[in-house]
């Protein structure tokens, strides 16, 4: 409410009002814990479609609310903002178990960050080529390092090679890591998934046998959710 007031400064109660006909309208709903609000897939009726953020955000919500029931460590959606990736969905403020409290708009590198690396891992060239030349307009250290393409072919091939992604583990908090896979829309990344969990709990082979192949299937869910949204055809499967 703070920052719509701020943008638009139109009056607080004018928002209100405003957000209660778009809410009956079913364009937007109450955001994550009824904290703020966010936009359905309904606004494709207004415009060429629903795409971006808010697709992958309400398509994947149901999943990374099961991934954290079902494994307890917590789960977040991010999405490509500017050079970095923001999460806009996340069980962080839910599970017992996060390393972090809440974290829904936070903006983390895509050079150093699980959910930005799985990002760069699998965007197409071009698109890669576009985001090494604003990363290194950047004046953060994580978005820079020296000898930044080199840093950033060796972080694709390893992640491709592996099959996911993980934090860079000179990055704080050192006693925590996070483990992330792309969301495919067709040939482009939609967003990345990714569960983040303490070291010293999660072994090797769980990260392996329970944690990656979770997150693979998540993903495929997520696509085929969103693949459903933008045709307007109502959601025929969520998590058990």
């Amino acid at each position: 409410m703070d920052q719509l007031h701020r943008v638009t400064l139109l009056p607080k109660p004018t928002i209100m009002r405003l957000l209660g006909t778009l809410m009956t309208a079913g364009l937007v709903a109450k955001g994550e814990r009824g904290i703020g609000y966010r936009v359905t897939s309904d606004v494709q009726a207004l415009s060429s479609g629903f795409h971006g953020g808010p697709l992958v955000a309400q398509a994947g919500r149901p999943w990374v609310a099961d991934l954290t029931r079902r494994l307890r460590w917590p789960a977040a959606i991010a999405v490509l903002d500017g050079a970095r990736i923001a999460i806009s969905a996340s069980t962080a403020a839910s599970s017992t178990m996060s390393p972090f409290h809440a974290t829904i708009g936070v903006r983390h590198s895509l050079v150093t960050r699980a959910l930005g690396r799985a990002y760069l891992a699998w965007c197409p060239e071009e698109e890669l080529r576009i985001l090494l030349r604003m990363l290194e307009a950047s004046s953060d250290p994580e978005d820079r390092p020296p000898n930044l393409e080199r840093v950033v072919r060796t972080v694709i091939a390893t992640s491709r090679r592996q099959g996911y992604a993980l934090r860079d583990p000179k990055v704080e908090p050192r006693s925590s890591n996070t483990v992330a896979v792309p969301i495919m829309l067709d040939t482009t990344v939609a967003g990345t998934i990714g569960m983040s969990f303490f070291r010293s709990a999660v072994s090797q082979r769980a990260l392996l046998e329970d944690l990656v192949p979770a997150l693979r299937q998540a993903s495929l869910e997520i696509t085929a959710s969103m693949k459903r949204l933008q045709r307007g055809t109502p959601e025929a499967t969520e998590p058990a």
